[in-house]
């Protein structure tokens, strides 16, 4: 999962720390929608310092006014705002945020849950063969030890859902943990890998394989390995983010 895929201003949005009201309509058609302006000069390539400024305004309204509301449906539109809206649309705005900010926290989390809903099936495998080296984390992230599909999709949800209704610390290690789970899994297939090819390197080995089978287990396992780090990096960097919230840091 690569986090690689912002300033226009914008009158209709007046920042604070904790909270963003916005002075155009009362009640925008949609939670975080850009207007129209705002969404072309992105599009035009607006100067990054001013777009950087909209990512961290865009991101504190949307967390603000979800854990004001009591609208079920504002708090389903957020959380599936990818899917009705494309990730396209928080790339714009969040994609280039630091991974120790909010726009960058939140375009992780974002990104995770579309992740985990898109490969489930292959999740709950890497996780049942990580499970059971990352100690404790079952009862962290909130998954069995060996989960279903389904049960991946659920465990998507409920992380961004504690990101916007609950405590935005305890989500963010939530996702961490689960990401480190899923990191050792692909560890443990990448080992299982490279042995498989050594054995079919061995003359005297009944799993002998031609020089082409070899290379290809290599070269799974070695991307494998490539995709572990990208991840490690995705759970270092929402552990971070959580330790920044609890100091009130999180900017």
């Amino acid at each position: 999962m690569s986090t690689n895929a912002q300033r226009s201003g914008s009158g209709s949005i007046i920042a604070s720390r904790s909270a963003f009201t916005h002075t155009g309509s009362p009640r925008p058609p949609r939670p975080g929608q850009l207007d129209q302006a705002l969404a072309e000069n992105i599009a035009g390539g607006a100067d990054p310092e001013q777009l950087s400024a909209v990512s961290h305004a865009t991101a504190w309204a949307l967390l603000s006014h979800v854990h004001k509301t009591d609208d079920p449906q504002v708090v389903d539109r957020v959380l599936t705002l990818v899917d009705h809206e494309g990730v396209d649309v928080i790339a714009e705005l969040w994609s280039h945020a630091e991974p120790d900010s909010l726009p960058g926290v939140l375009w992780r989390l974002y990104l995770l849950r579309t992740w985990m809903r898109r490969h489930r099936d292959s999740i709950a495998r890497l996780w049942r063969l990580g499970e059971p080296i990352v100690t404790s984390a079952s009862a962290i992230a909130g998954v069995d030890a060996a989960p279903t599909e389904e049960d991946i999709a659920r465990t998507a949800d409920s992380i961004l859902a504690g990101a916007f209704r609950g405590d935005f610390a305890v989500a963010l290690d939530r996702a961490a943990t689960f990401v480190e789970v899923v990191v050792a899994g692909l560890r443990v297939q990448a080992k299982r890998l490279n042995a498989h090819a050594r054995a079919m390197a061995d003359v005297g080995s009944p799993a002998v394989g031609t020089t082409e089978d070899i290379r290809a287990a290599h070269t799974k396992a070695a991307q494998l390995l490539h995709t572990a780090a990208n991840l490690h990096t995705t759970a270092a960097d929402l552990r971070t983010g959580a330790h920044l919230w609890r100091r009130g840091r999180l900017e």
